[in-house]
């Protein structure tokens, strides 16, 4: 933060050290249970990250992170941790508890990597030797005097692939991410405009980024989840650009229902695709790219004009 690697999420200076401390958080509490729910969909191929790749490299293609294909992981997973903990009161009687999945000011990835649930890579996320890191995290701060598991060793040894892959040089160091570089920042967390400089190396990803998991060694070891929950759903996976780019507001409303790329607007979800349409241009792009912005140029909305603007003068 006093770098200002957080760019606009002012909610990390507000919380302040409650991050850090979980008693003052949700009062009474002793430990914390963490847990991983893996996300990859039951028939994803031993290859798929070469799929992945592959995705990245047909411009007119729209990708969105694989987790955000399908069900809000919030509501998955918090449901998920309440039964949980209903299970364990039946067993032990009632306890002082509060369920959190990416929800409140809690560090999430410091938690699980002390609790042994993984080791934090070079790219600042969780990687475990059973599971890489495709999975969403979860806690339960309890008031029970539970014993503590030990944190795991880590083994990213030499190896850096992910700081050599990601598209815009935001992880500035080993375990140091600049988050105003950042794909997925820029596309989820950011509500202004994208930086100019940033844009053509954001190809066609609309909604998050992959490429740090993708290259990742350990994800060859990554689960699979048999949930219907987090099967891709057809108008977020195999999309075509200018196919999303035509949705109107309430059109983006009714088909993101229930899914996280929700949260960011029918206002967002324009920009983004804009500066892909842009890339796909660039490219080397047909006409009907051009003609998909051409429709949008006199959007009301100042921050998707500059944006389309920016991908005509392709």
């Amino acid at each position: 933060m006093a770098q200002g690697f957080h760019g606009s999420m002012s909610y990390m200076e507000a919380q302040g050290i409650k991050r850090v401390r979980p008693a003052e958080l949700v009062p009474g509490t002793i430990r914390v249970i963490t847990v991983r729910m893996d996300y990859l969909v039951a028939d994803t191929p031993a290859n798929w990250q070469k799929l992945e790749f592959e995705r990245l490299q047909r411009p007119r293609e729209a990708v969105v992170s694989c987790y955000a294909r399908g069900r809000d992981y919030h509501k998955v997973l918090r449901r998920r941790l309440q039964m949980l903990v209903d299970r364990m009161q039946s067993e032990w009687g009632p306890f002082g508890h509060r369920v959190f999945t990416d929800s409140a000011p809690v560090l999430e990835v410091e938690l699980a990597e002390r609790s042994g649930q993984g080791w934090r890579g070079k790219h600042t996320l969780l990687l475990s030797r059973e599971a890489g890191s495709m999975y969403f995290l979860g806690e339960i701060y309890v008031d029970l005097e539970l014993p503590v598991t030990p944190p795991v060793s880590p083994h990213c040894g030499r190896c850096q692939a992910c700081i050599d892959v990601c598209p815009t040089r935001a992880i500035v160091a080993p375990y140091r991410l600049d988050a105003r570089r950042c794909i997925s920042y820029l596309t989820i967390e950011h509500a202004g405009s994208i930086p100019p400089e940033l844009r053509p190396l954001m190809g066609n990803r609309i909604y998050g980024c992959d490429d740090c998991q993708l290259i990742c060694p350990w994800n060859k070891y990554a689960r699979r989840n048999a949930l219907p929950d987090f099967e891709p759903r057809a108008t977020l996976h195999d999309s075509q650009l200018v196919s999303l780019f035509s949705w109107t507001e309430d059109e983006f409303l009714r088909i993101t229902s229930g899914s996280p790329i929700r949260r960011i607007g029918h206002e967002r979800w324009l920009r983004n695709i804009a500066v892909a349409l842009g890339n796909a241009l660039r490219a080397g792009g047909s006409e009907e790219l051009r003609h998909a912005l051409e429709l949008r140029r006199n959007h009301p909305s100042a921050l998707v004009r500059e944006h389309v603007l920016w991908a005509l003068a392709a």
